[in-house]
């Protein structure tokens, strides 16, 4: 089955707006384990918004599933993963203000940067995931600069989903394809929702695992945390249509 990462941005959004410890982060980041899912995600940004660098250290060693840490690769950023060791980075080209991620990597423009960036984290162990478009090219570029995985970008799915459900996976099952020829794994976030995700899961061959925050969240709020997950576990369940 593929593998549900829950990104509880949101919730240390929430907390902060407040200041205190309510939301517990740390708390709902072991409920979000407790209730099945198989990885938690964070991104923290420069300005600490949401995930501050605490959070990040203090989750780590009470974790038991896949920590995933998101992040463009500062140098700033890169002290506090290698710190941690996390089983995986998601390296994000996202400038300090940007909102949330709104793009991929070019891989073929920054391959230097990537290459340095990668050879360190593999040098402490850790997974690396780059978050790019469905472009061949790119995919190519990503497996030129020694990743592991890359994290496709999902967002132009979500919004095409609602018009034409075939064309807006199709860019998607191609890439993932031909990432997997590339020998590179395959992960993916951005927009999915519980509308538009069990389709993207059983068309997308090769999916190893999603990371999915706002809508979660969202979710959560009319549903609860605990029977959210499930739900979208559920959308998750079975076996992909192909994996040719």
């Amino acid at each position: 089955m593929v593998r549900l990462s829950v990104n509880i941005n949101k919730i240390a959004t929430l907390r902060n707006a407040r200041g205190g410890n309510i939301p517990d982060v740390i708390r709902a980041a072991i409920d979000c384990e407790r209730f099945g899912a198989q990885g938690i995600t964070v991104h923290p940004r420069p300005d600490e918004r949401h995930i501050r660098r605490q959070d990040v250290l203090d989750l780590q060693p009470v974790l038991s599933t896949e920590f995933n840490i998101e992040g463009y690769p500062s140098r700033k950023f890169l002290d506090l993963v290698c710190q941690v060791g996390p089983a995986q980075v998601t390296l994000v080209p996202d400038p300090p203000n940007a909102l949330t991620s709104s793009a991929g990597w070019n891989t073929i423009r920054h391959r230097d940067l990537l290459r340095d960036v990668i050879g360190e984290l593999k040098a402490h162990g850790i997974r690396t995931s780059i978050f790019i478009e469905t472009e061949e090219e790119m995919i190519a570029g990503a497996a030129d600069v020694g990743t592991h995985r890359i994290e496709l970008y999902t967002e132009p799915y979500a919004a095409r989903f609602p018009i034409d459900q075939e064309e807006a996976v199709a860019p998607f099952v191609a890439a993932a394809r031909v990432a997997h020829e590339a020998g590179l794994g395959v992960n993916a976030g951005h927009d999915l929702n519980l509308d538009n995700l069990g389709y993207f899961a059983r068309k997308v061959p090769h999916l190893l695992e999603v990371s999915i925050g706002h809508a979660l969240i969202a979710d959560a709020l009319y549903f609860g945390l605990q029977n959210t997950i499930q739900l979208y576990l559920r959308c998750l369940e079975g076996t992909r249509e192909s994996e040719k």
